[in-house]
């Protein structure tokens, strides 16, 4: 890897049949590639059996301990590693999948002291719903959000060929991806010097 590179993690929430996440994470992915700061890793959820049910036990209590289903360790890795996320998600009766909630909380530490931007896509709001509830829950998890989202309404007439209409998106990527390079690049080198004390 690249040291002068943040690793970032594209977070792909949707699993469920017929899903337009992956159109989107594509997307998404494409443009970090583009903007040069980041090695960039895929990470769909649909790929990951992660229950519903947690054990009994708190993974901020239990760090490396916590007893997490084996075939969950390359995601847990991929979420260890990263310097910086981009959450791609639905938007579901005003809220994010339940999907993308179980993955967030079977981790903890893996969260912490990072920055987290978030791409939602759906109805008239475009997902939004969603994206604010995540800050939500993302910061209560020590992450660092970040300001300027994308939010994509109505999708599925505005997409064509694995890529928004809106010719402005670019754009709007380009900010979005500046912002988390600054807090990947600022938060890493933070967490190199001192230990987060969360």
């Amino acid at each position: 890897m690249d040291n002068t590179k943040h690793r970032l993690v594209v977070v792909v929430g949707s699993v469920r049949k017929g899903r337009f996440a992956p159109v989107v994470g594509s997307w998404v992915a494409g443009q970090a590639r583009e903007h040069g700061g980041f090695d960039v890793d895929v990470v769909d959820l649909a790929d990951f059996d992660i229950p519903l049910a947690l054990p009994d036990a708190y993974p901020s209590v239990a760090g490396d301990s916590y007893p997490r289903p084996a075939a969950m360790a390359p995601l847990t890795e991929a979420l260890a590693g990263a310097d910086a996320f981009i959450m791609v998600t639905p938007e579901y009766n005003h809220s994010y999948p339940a999907s993308l909630k179980a993955a967030i909380d079977w981790h903890y530490t893996q969260w912490a002291a990072k920055p987290v931007a978030f791409v939602s896509y759906g109805g008239g709001a475009g997902g939004r719903h969603a994206a604010l509830h995540l800050e939500n829950v993302l910061t209560e998890l020590h992450a660092v959000t970040i300001r300027d989202g994308l939010a994509f309404p109505l999708n599925r007439v505005a997409w064509e060929d694995g890529r928004p209409l809106d010719a402005e998106s670019a754009g709007y990527a380009k900010k979005l991806l500046h912002q988390l390079a600054w807090w990947a690049g600022a938060l890493r080198t933070a967490r190199e010097t001192v230990p987060y004390p969360g």
